[in-house]
This record gives C-alpha cells, sequence and structure tokens, in this order.
C-alpha cells in the first residue's frame, strides 16, 4: 500500500520505484527478474507499470496473491481521480477548471512530446522501422477518425518486421509445453459480450447504453494499447472528440441515419488532457485517467450515474492488462523463444512511436499558432519547457504539474 501511495513519475520511475523497494528492502525479486518481467510486460498490450507489480505478487503468492497485489496498486489513485472528476464536474466553468488547470493541458502535449522522442531514441534503430514510423504518423494524423486505425496499424506493423530475418536471424528452439487457455479465453470471451451489449444498446437506444458503450470502448482500449498511458491519450481523443464531432456533423447532411445524440459518450478535448495532466501529479499507474474520464463521460447523467463511469471505465482499463499478463507468463519461457514476437515487436514499437508523433501534431494544430495571443504564446512556452525539463532535469513530474498550477493561478 505504500508503495501505491508514493509511486511518482510514471512507468519511468515506477521502475525504479520497484527496484528500490521490492529487491533491495524487500527482496521480494531478484534485479534480474524485475528487469525479466518489466521487458516482458512492455510486449503485452495494457499498463505495464500494474502489469509488473502483478508479477511480482504472481512471483511471490501465486494467482490470488497477484490479483490482490494489482487491486491494491490500482485503487487509490483511481479513488483520487474518480474525486477529481466529481470536483470538475462541480465546478465545470468555475475559476478551478479555467484558471488553476489553464495551462495543465499543454503541459500534457509537453509529456507525450517527450514520451515520442524518448520512445523514438529505443524504437527506431533501422530503416525500415523510421519507414514505418513515418508511414504510421501520416495514416494517424490523417485518419483519426477511423475507430480501426489503431490496430490495423499494429497488425500491419507486425507483419512488415517479419519480411526480413536480418537484423534478428530466426531460431526457434524449445519443447512446447501444455498451455492453460482459462484466462485467454475470458479476455476473447468479455471481448466479445462487450462488443455485441455496446452495439446492441446503441441501435435500440437502451435507456442506460452509455455504461455498456463505456465499458466496451475502456476493454478495447486496455486491450490495443501498446506503450502505455501516453498512447492512451489519442485513443480517447479519437472516441469522444472526433468521432461524436464526425457523427453531429453528418447527421446533419443525413449522410448517416439519426443516432441519439444525448445518449451519445462526448468529451471535451480540455477534459480529457486535464485528466492527463492530473493523472502526472498522482502517485500510481496512468491508466487511473480511466477513472477520471470514465466519470466526466457520464456527469451529465446524475452523481450515481456518474460514480458508476469510475468503475465501470477502471475495471474495463485494467482487466485486459491482468488477463493477458496471468496467461502469456506461465508460457514466456517458451514463448520468448520464437523470433516472431520479436520481429512484431520491432514494427509494433515503431508504429506506437508514430502514433504518438501524429497525436503530438493533432493535439498542436488544436492551439490554433496561426491566431497567436498572450494565451497562445504562454501555451507554447509551456509545452516547450515542460519537454526541456523532463528530458534535461531530474525533477519529478508532479512538480512540473504543480508549477503549471501556479502559473494559472498567476495569469
Amino acid at each position: 500500500m505504500f508503495y501505491s501511495l508514493t509511486a511518482f513519475g510514471g512507468p519511468q520511475g515506477h521502475l525504479g520505484m520497484m527496484m528500490k523497494t521490492f529487491v533491495q528492502k524487500r527482496k521480494d525479486v531478484t534485479e534480474e527478474e524485475l528487469i525479466e518481467y518489466n521487458s516482458f510486460c512492455q510486449m503485452l498490450p495494457g499498463a505495464s507499470s500494474t502489469q509488473t507489480i502483478t508479477l511480482i505478487g504472481y512471483k511471490r503468492g501465486g494467482a490470488k496473491l497477484a490479483i490482490i497485489t494489482m487491486l491494491i496498486w490500482i485503487i487509490p489513485a483511481a479513488i483520487f481521480m474518480g474525486i477529481l472528476s466529481f470536483i470538475l464536474s462541480i465546478y465545470p466553468t468555475g475559476n478551478f477548471a479555467t484558471s488553476l488547470l489553464q495551462y495543465i493541458e499543454p503541459m500534457a502535449i509537453g509529456f507525450l512530446i517527450y514520451a515520442a522522442v524518448k520512445a523514438f531514441g529505443i524504437s527506431i534503430k533501422s530503416p525500415i522501422t523510421f519507414i514505418i514510423m513515418l508511414v504510421a504518423t501520416a495514416i494517424t494524423f490523417f485518419l483519426f477518425k477511423s475507430p480501426w486505425v489503431f490496430p490495423l496499424l499494429i497488425l500491419a506493423g507486425s507483419i512488415a518486421t517479419n519480411f526480413s530475418n536480418k537484423r534478428i536471424p530466426g531460431s526457434n528452439t524449445g519443447k512446447p509445453r501444455q498451455i492453460k487457455w482459462r484466462n485467454i479465453f475470458w479476455f476473447v470471451f468479455v471481448f466479445i459480450i462487450a462488443g455485441v451489449l455496446s452495439e446492441t444498446a446503441r441501435k435500440q437506444d437502451w435507456p442506460n447504453r452509455k455504461v455498456y458503450n463505456l465499458f466496451e470502448n475502456y476493454y478495447r482500449f486496455g486491450s490495443f494499447v501498446f506503450g502505455g498511458g501516453d498512447v492512451l491519450l489519442p485513443m480517447m481523443i479519437d472516441q469522444y472528440v472526433v468521432r461524436p464531432n464526425s457523427i453531429l456533423k453528418r447527421q446533419n447532411l443525413r449522410e448517416v441515419p439519426i443516432d441519439n445524440s444525448s445518449n451519445m459518450l462526448v468529451m471535451k478535448k480540455s477534459e480529457i488532457l486535464t485528466g492527463f495532466g492530473l493523472v502526472r501529479a498522482l502517485p500510481g499507474p496512468v491508466f487511473s485517467v480511466a477513472s477520471f474520464t470514465g466519470g466526466m463521460a457520464l456527469k451529465d447523467d446524475g452523481y450515481k450515474m456518474q460514480f458508476l463511469g469510475c468503475v465501470v471505465a477502471s475495471i474495463g482499463i485494467f482487466l485486459p492488462s491482468a488477463l493477458l499478463v496471468l496467461f502469456f507468463f506461465p508460457v514466456w519461457q517458451y514463448l520468448k523463444k520464437y523470433v516472431v514476437v520479436f520481429r512484431a515487436l520491432e514494427g509494433i514499437n515503431a508504429v506506437v512511436v508514430g502514433l504518438m508523433f501524429a497525436a503530438s501534431l493533432y493535439l498542436l494544430k488544436g492551439l490554433h499558432i496561426d491566431h497567436l495571443d498572450m494565451k497562445t504564446v504562454v501555451s507554447v512556452s509551456v509545452i516547450l519547457a515542460t519537454f526541456l525539463l523532463l528530458k534535461f532535469t531530474r525533477i519529478p513530474a508532479p512538480f512540473i504539474v504543480i508549477g503549471c498550477i501556479l502559473l494559472g493561478a498567476i495569469l
């Protein structure tokens, strides 16, 4: 519990904290085991820090302790972010939102650009990965309204890097072991059921259709997000900002059937960016932003529904991470011997970098830098300052968030 309340800094900072807490202090795992767990989790979609913590619990006490460990890690941050969604819904246009948090949004863009630049240095190491990144950036930027652009690009990238064996020669060794399919069965089963119920609720306009839609959205996010919370940001903006606006415009032109707009899940881009900025100031997983955005998505339906939105979104975003890591880890020692996995990961990482750069460009476009005024100049300065502080100093992320809040209070 103490670790859950003190682990600031996102996935990069979490690994260092894990080294101190679970290796040096508690000796739950060795340094080599922790590094292997972290590397393994990077190959899975979902919350990598949460999955690593889950594996530490799994190593110490099996599946039951793994689930308990994961819940203790998630719940504090989810509660904090859920409370913030209520605060912002109570004061949507007050000084709290418009003044104190006015520069949290550009700060979040600075975090995303920093993550993209850092990921570029780690993942783009060959001509093919550079080309994949450029293509993914262009397609994502111009087809941001398409809900399937992310998984299709990930699939295409994983296939592209398997055509050559020059960088990673093939050598499959090891005797296959019997696989327990239970967790992967539940993963697929929940995915299908969530999709069917969500689409049925939308077409038949169920009274509480938003809850079904919300769970499906976040379960899909948790199933497809490679690269952590920074990749989650463009997916949310696409789902709750770009797509609803596009549908409403097309409905006005009668290009698509009329949908009940009051039952659509819609959020302001500023609300999503504010959530991603605030989650940096709190300990725990970045994916806990789902509690905030889930609450904001249902804020107009009463406090009970808003609370339900916080809970449903949190369960939806973290459940795939748990099911996938507990399925794949028991066969990891055999799975990692198959070179196709590593070749696919090379392309997936390149796509992720392209997606992050495209999201950065898309968000920068929203600042309207062609119409400069004082707020725009300060916002661009905040983006640049955030990037430089993250790149060249060791200032913890919470202090950057506090500085941006103080800047909003002053200006």
